[in-house]
This record gives structure tokens, C-alpha cells and sequence, in this order.
């Protein structure tokens, strides 16, 4: 038989493994979230909404964790071994799931919420902290409903190789859609937020068990078989 793809690299290129993708041993554990919120304010929207999807989460028997983002110092202002650092860090290393809310400032997304997203590197040694993790993202506005926070979340989410779910929660006028108490008042927006947490909680059950089969990649695989041929060449010189 001739073969029809010369260029591929017969030892990096494997078949899809069914039984890896299909049939991995079912985690009991509860599902493991973090929730990222964007603003700083004492009377913060995006952490009211966050608060409630964290309790629409444990109705799911989910765990959730939150991060504050107070004290979070900018990138390249400081080290990464700085204390909030690392404790986003460990949080996200933890996580087999997040949520992104930001609010939109200036038809963007707010440097809150970029800056906590640009300390989460995309590896850390052997340790891909994002990759193959499941992704909501959720934003709030003053004014009429946006979806342009959404929308750059949704870029980074998948530059960051997290699974972003397709559902996704906008809240215009949020100011209007708060108590005084800080819990969010029925409306549909509630019930979008409803139908948002059980996507995710969904998706992170569909593929934590098979996240590290679903993003091995061929290319990948090529380069580390390259670079560790380089290694044992340079050692036997």
C-alpha cells in the first residue's frame, strides 16, 4: 500500500485509543471549580454573580473555591513566588473547572480580570495548570446587554487550551438585578445563569477523567521525542 502521508512521523502518530476516550475509570470525588472575578469594588457585580453560581454549584454537588483578587500585584511587578500568586497558582492547579466573570469596562474586559489571567502561565515544568480544564465565562454591565467581555474570555479561554463550554451568561443593568443583600433576583437572566453552571458542571464531569488523553497531541509528542533525541546525542558526545 503506498502511503499517502510522508510527512507524518510514524512514531509520534498514534490511532485514537477508544478505550482512553471512552471508558476511563469515573472519578468519585465532586467536581473541583474556581471562580475568577473581575472588579474590586466593595459592591462588586461580577463577585455578587460569582457568589451565585457558586451556590447554584453546590446544588450540583460541586466544590467550589473563590479567588480574591485584592493585593494581586500586576505582571512583571513582581515575582511569581509572590503570596497571591500562589495562591491563584494552587487554586488553579486544584481546579478541574473555573469560571471567568468580568465586567465590562470601556467595551473590554476589566485589568482585574486579565491581570489574574495573564499570572496563570500556560505551563509550569511538566504541569500544564489550564490545559484540558473546563471553562464558563459570565459578564456583567451598567448599561445594556454586551457580550464583548464574553467574547475576548472566550479568546483567552481557548488560548489558554481550557474546553469552553458554549453557554455563557451576560447580565446587563446588573445594578438592577441585585438586592440589597447582594443575592440575584429571578429573572431570566437567573435562569440563564442556572443553565450556564449546568453546562459546566456537565462538560467537567464529561472530561476530567479523559482530559489528559483529550489534549495529547501529535505535535507535541513529536517535539518532546526531538528534544529528548537531542539530549541522549549530546550526552553520548
Amino acid at each position: 500500500m503506498t502511503d499517502t502521508t510522508p510527512q507524518l512521523d510514524d512514531a509520534a502518530f498514534r490511532p485514537i485509543d477508544r478505550a482512553k476516550l471512552l471508558e476511563p475509570a469515573p472519578s468519585s470525588h465532586p467536581p473541583r471549580i474556581l471562580l475568577l472575578y473581575g472588579s474590586l469594588r466593595q459592591r462588586s457585580f461580577s463577585r455578587l454573580l460569582t457568589e451565585e453560581a457558586a451556590r447554584i454549584l453546590a446544588r450540583y454537588g460541586v466544590e467550589t473555591r473563590s479567588f480574591d483578587p485584592h493585593g494581586l500585584p500586576l505582571v512583571d511587578e513582581s515575582r511569581p513566588d509572590h503570596q497571591k500568586v500562589q495562591e491563584l497558582m494552587q487554586l488553579v492547579t486544584w481546579c478541574e473547572g473555573m469560571v471567568w466573570c468580568s465586567p465590562e469596562r470601556h467595551g473590554a474586559m476589566t485589568g482585574v480580570m486579565k491581570t489574574q489571567i495573564d499570572w496563570i502561565p500556560l505551563s509550569v515544568g511538566a504541569v500544564r495548570p489550564t490545559q484540558g480544564k473546563t471553562l464558563a465565562v459570565m459578564q456583567v454591565s451598567g448599561g445594556s446587554q454586551s457580550f464583548n467581555a464574553v467574547n475576548q474570555l472566550r479568546v483567552l479561554g481557548r488560548w489558554m487550551r481550557l474546553i469552553t463550554i458554549p453557554n455563557q451568561s451576560s447580565v446587563p443593568k446588573a445594578f438592577a438585578e441585585f438586592d440589597e443583600a447582594g443575592r440575584m433576583k429571578p429573572s431570566a437572566y437567573y435562569d440563564r445563569l442556572v443553565d450556564v453552571m449546568e453546562e459546566l458542571v456537565k462538560f467537567t464531569l464529561l472530561t476530567r477523567d479523559r482530559a489528559d488523553y483529550l489534549v495529547d497531541r501529535y505535535s507535541e509528542r513529536k517535539e518532546s521525542a526531538e528534544a529528548l533525541s537531542q539530549r541522549v546525542n549530546q550526552r553520548s558526545i
